[in-house]
């Protein structure tokens, strides 16, 4: 754990930026934050769009902020979000380098490495 934001003060941070999501199609808020080895904490949140495939999940818009602000991938120690992360967003969270991802999942907060969230995954280097 950080000394910096505890899991629980972080998943707070993704609770309450979930409100500015932009989900006129679904209505439903998703929020996330990532809490940088600086101690830093960059939110996100899903921004939907017409055309479904463009839209955008709140863990990609932390992390694509995080980038934009000089971070990079092994910079994170942990990301919280209000939902389970989707399939393409636990390959985010691995290639990000977060040690652990805090989440609600039916009520429950889970936590779990990105590892155990997408088992025989893949990165650059196992393609040589």
């Amino acid at each position: 754990m950080s000394e910096f934001v505890s899991d629980d003060e972080l998943l707070a941070r993704a609770d309450a930026v979930a409100s500015r999501a932009y989900a006129p199609y679904s209505n439903f808020h998703v929020g996330c934050a990532v809490l940088a080895r600086d101690g830093r904490v960059v939110e996100g949140v899903n921004v939907e769009n017409a055309a479904y495939p463009l839209g955008v999940c709140a863990e990609r818009t932390a992390f694509s902020r995080a980038i934009a602000e000089g971070h990079r991938p092994g910079d994170f120690v942990a990301a919280a979000s209000t939902a389970p992360p989707c399939g393409g967003c636990r390959q985010w969270l691995l290639e990000m380098g977060v040690e652990r991802v805090i989440f609600r999942n039916g009520g429950r907060v889970v936590t779990m490495s990105p590892d155990e969230l997408l088992p025989e995954s893949f990165d650059a280097s196992s393609l040589a």
